[in-house]
């Protein structure tokens, strides 16, 4: 079968060309034979072998139709970007005016998926028909997936407005006005806004959001002249307020504008006609002087405006006023505290804040607690709004929990309370996001959709990733058809059109251009660029880098598919690239396709370098058992233990020295739950020889924060176990009745330390952890979670203090015995091994720091050498590793 369909396929390219067929015996019959073809050969091989023949064939036959047509529509099939094929059959027979077979063919290729010119192209062919209410079905599909197009989305605002659909015609005008700011087209925008105007005047965050981009796309020039249109309406209709904020706005861009200053005094003068001094406020603030700087003229008057009789203000000592009277320069006021005060205007100005009559203030000063109390319970969407308006409409949480707990609400009633409040400013469209502080509510104007909220939280987010997560929010619940969506697709490809350098953001934009024109081919924007491209414009040194700051893990996953189709050496490459994709894919890869060898690096690598990798370390001796470890790699799961309660030991300390806290936190709680939780530790050395447990309890010992309950219940089933079981430095311990031999300064340190704990640290996270109670919803709280963790930290490190300075005893420096290695000696050895000199001191665990060569006597090093005097000869093994060393030395440390 498949041979015939190649020599069919064979003759019927021949035919055409000896035949030299004219387009006029082409019918759609003839396409649907050939699709008819291509379906009964749907294995990718047989379809790859057609498509080659046929791209042969047009080497020498440039404009054979059957040829271009089945190529074109293979490489459909295949998902394939390149449609020019199907677009040069298209334009042979638009050109000849054969309005049929293009139809037939602008829908075939539609059938896969939408395309900008075959929408275009069946439009116009609608057009040529005379069929033009289909015309129209097509230019709704075609403005969709064109982001470019505006004549046309204006010409079907146009048919909707003639049709009687203001509101669809409405909702064209507005993409049409976006689109044409990006093409700077200023007359067709002035021409849009005052349709706008026309019927939609209420929408004023519409037409503020337009200004703000002409003026950044075009000129501050242009805002203000559209702006100046928009306050004709709205003095026309003597909305006074809406006309001066307009006002403000265009003398932002013009300040010296005298129009505009004439205009705001005017309506100043319309807004308060009734205001007892409202011409001598104009005179005092100098509004209608041109000399005076027109934005502190207008705050002048705002001030002094506000002050009338019956108005109310604040001071922050006295509280909330309300003005009985103003009498010339005099002004009396009577506070809760402080009745009948009197100053003078100018002091009043100074010094007091203007409150108008719903300012959350007033109310609490004016209303009974109990009706204030039960009207924001029973109406969470007044108490937003009344709140948010208050502080110049522009508030976060934390701002309106602080104005109603606890003076309104108790903690406990604001806990219900704000999970309702949160839910409201998310889904209601009375609330909306400032652009540079998504934390921050605004109450609008008018409501505001999904997209252009998700827009502004885009808009605000600095970071290339957080970007990254807003786009994939805003696709989840939306469609890509959006102008706002544009916008932000039109940020990652940027990062492809011109980069000088390429690195993480380059490759992560390169990620999500191609996953998202998977899915929506119509939104490719035509990037000639491969992966292997960028592969190769970077070292193989710097992939590594470029990797680790990929902070995204579908990106991270979607990059080691494409290094695996495109580098032969990937399995090198996933090695490398484990630390920082902690998951059992790039295991199971080298492990599906046989690469044992590389998976024994890999583990032996992490095994090596454990301190340095101590995220995947950790992460690999949780996921894989011991089995895995000894029998599969064939290394010692004792290191793996020892590697543990080392890191142990160090993410403690870590967190007593204030580094990477929170990140230190996390890994040495998943090493304790690994150790003890799981039982990982107690299960090898119920099992394992006495060497090996005393290896392992030594280092476990010297982990000074570990709670002292783990190690003790530990010892005992080891002595269980082994009822003679003699510990490294127990001897020693037994000789030292004193109990735990530390210097003074320790002493002193972990002394002030402990009191640090106790009387500061766990009361502030106390307090955290109440505040953050409050917050509601404990499942899913961070805060509480952290302080809670925190607290439990704080407890155990109290308890070892406390535990270790009871028995402890201050060792003084007099009592120092230089005869033979103890505490407080300094000791010079020489190394038989590497024949060379060592130089170590010995003090106590409090002490030790074997960076610096200060040993603990508690340690195994320590132990071995415990006693010996000068001159003697001493040879051990720790940890499988043979010492020999000869005391040359030994003489008094300093403390």
């Amino acid at each position: 079968m498949g041979d015939t369909t190649i020599d069919r396929i064979r003759e019927l390219l021949n035919e055409e060309k000896w035949t030299r067929a004219t387009l006029n015996s082409y019918t759609i019959q003839n396409f649907k034979e050939l699709d008819e073809i291509l379906d009964a050969n749907d294995s990718e091989e047989k379809l790859e072998e057609i498509k080659e023949l046929c791209d042969e064939h047009l080497q020498h036959t440039r404009n054979s139709i059957i040829a271009l047509y089945i190529s074109g529509i293979i490489a459909l099939r295949r998902q394939l970007i390149d449609d020019s094929n199907l677009v040069q059959v298209i334009s042979i027979f638009t050109d000849n005016h054969k309005w049929k077979v293009v139809e037939y063919l602008c829908n075939r290729i539609l059938e896969f998926g939408e395309n900008k010119f075959a929408l275009r192209t069946l439009a116009d062919c609608y057009e040529n028909e005379n069929e033009i209410e289909e015309k129209f079905k097509v230019w709704e599909r075609l403005i969709k997936v064109d982001f470019d197009e505006a004549d046309i989305v204006k010409q079907l605002a146009e048919k909707k407005e003639a049709d009687g659909e203001i509101e669809d015609a409405v909702e064209y005008y507005k993409k049409a006005v976006h689109r044409y700011i990006s093409k700077r087209l200023f007359s067709n925008i002035k021409e849009i806004w005052h349709k706008l105007i026309e019927y939609i005047p209420e929408e004023t965050d519409l037409f503020f959001h337009i200004e703000r981009k002409v003026e950044r796309a075009i000129n501050s020039e242009r805002a203000a002249q559209l702006l100046e249109e928009l306050y004709a309406h709205y003095k026309e209709t003597e909305n006074w307020e809406k006309a001066i904020e307009i006002l403000k706005r265009i003398l932002i861009y013009d300040p010296k504008s005298q129009w505009a200053r004439a205009e705001i005094t005017h309506c100043y003068r319309q807004k308060h006609a009734d205001h007892s001094h409202l011409e001598e406020y104009i005179k005092l603030s100098n509004l209608n002087q041109s000399w005076r700087n027109v934005h502190e003229a207008i705050e002048d008057f705002e001030k002094h405006i506000s002050f009338d009789a019956g108005n109310f203000v604040f001071h922050r000592t006295w509280g909330i006023g309300r003005i009985r009277s103003i009498k010339e320069n005099s002004i009396v006021i009577d506070f809760t505290r402080k009745r009948g005060h009197k100053m003078s205007l100018q002091m009043a100005v100074n010094a007091l804040g203007s409150l108008s009559k719903d300012h959350i203030w007033v109310l609490k000063a004016v209303w009974p607690q109990e009706k204030l109390k039960e009207k924001i319970k029973s109406d969470p969407l007044w108490a937003l709004k009344t709140i948010i308006k208050s502080y110049d409409n522009s508030a976060n949480m934390k701002q309106i929990k602080a104005e109603l707990v606890p003076s309104v609400l108790t903690p406990n009633e604001w806990t219900s309370w704000s999970t309702e409040a949160r839910k409201i400013l998310k889904t209601n469209s009375s609330f909306g996001n400032l652009p540079e502080k998504v934390d921050h509510y605004v109450v609008r104007d008018t409501p505001i959709s999904f997209e252009e909220k998700t827009y502004n939280r885009f808009r605000a987010e600095k970071s290339f990733f957080g970007r990254l997560k807003v786009l994939r929010e805003f696709l989840k619940h939306s469609d890509p058809e959006s102008d706002y969506f544009a916008e932000m697709f039109e940020y990652f490809t940027g990062f492809l059109k011109s980069y000088s350098q390429v690195n993480e953001n380059v490759f992560a934009g390169f990620l999500i251009v191609n996953r998202i024109i998977r899915e929506y081919p119509f939104l490719n924007p035509g990037l000639e660029l491969s992966f292997k491209d960028l592969l190769n414009q970077v070292k193989e040194r710097e992939i590594e880098t470029i990797f680790q700051n990929l902070d995204d893990n579908e990106l991270k996953r979607d990059f080691l598919e494409r290094i695996k189709r495109n580098t032969p050496n990937w399995p090198e490459l996933f090695v490398k690239l484990f630390p920082y994709h902690l998951s059992r894919y790039i295991i199971d890869e080298l492990e599906n396709k046989g690469y044992q060898e590389n998976l024994q690096e890999l583990f032996t690598l992490l095994l090596d370098q454990y301190r340095d990798k101590r995220e995947a370390f950790i992460w690999a001796a949780r996921t894989f058992p011991e089995n895995v470890w000894e029998d599969k790699y064939g290394l010692s799961y004792e290191k793996v233990l020892i590697g543990m309660v080392h890191l142990l030991d160090i993410t403690f300390r870590e967190i007593d020295n204030k580094r990477d806290v929170s990140v230190n936190r996390r890994l040495n709680k998943q090493i304790q739950s690994f150790l003890f939780g799981d039982g990982k530790l107690e299960e090898f050395i119920m099992k394992t020889d006495p060497e090996s447990i005393n290896r392992l309890f030594s280092l476990l010992n010297d982990v000074d924060q570990l709670d002292p309950k783990l190690r003790e219940t530990l010892k005992h089933k080891i002595i269980e176990r082994f009822p003679d079981f003699k510990f490294y430095g127990e001897e020693e311990k037994e000789t030292v009745s004193r109990g735990l031999l530390v210097t003074r300064p320790r002493y002193d340190e972990k002394t002030k330390r402990l009191q640090q704990i106790v009387d500061v640290e766990m009361p502030e996270t106390s307090k955290e952890i109440g505040a953050a109670r409050e917050l509601g919803d404990l499942k899913e709280n961070a805060e509480y979670k952290a302080g809670k963790e925190k607290l439990e930290m704080l407890n155990l490190s109290a308890a070892k203090l406390k535990e270790e300075i009871e028995r402890a005893t201050i060792f003084e420096e007099k009592d120092v015995d230089p005869s033979k290695v103890s505490f407080g000696t300094k000791v010079t050895l020489h190394n038989y091994k590497t024949d060379k000199e060592e130089v170590y001191e010995f003090f106590g665990p409090w002490e030790s720091n074997p960076d610096k060569h200060i040993i603990s006597y508690l340690s195994p090093f320590g132990g071995k050498l415990w006693n010996h005097k000068e001159g003697e000869e001493v040879k051990f093994e720790i940890n499988e590793r043979e010492y020999h060393y000869g005391i040359k030395k030994i003489e008094a440390a300093k403390f």
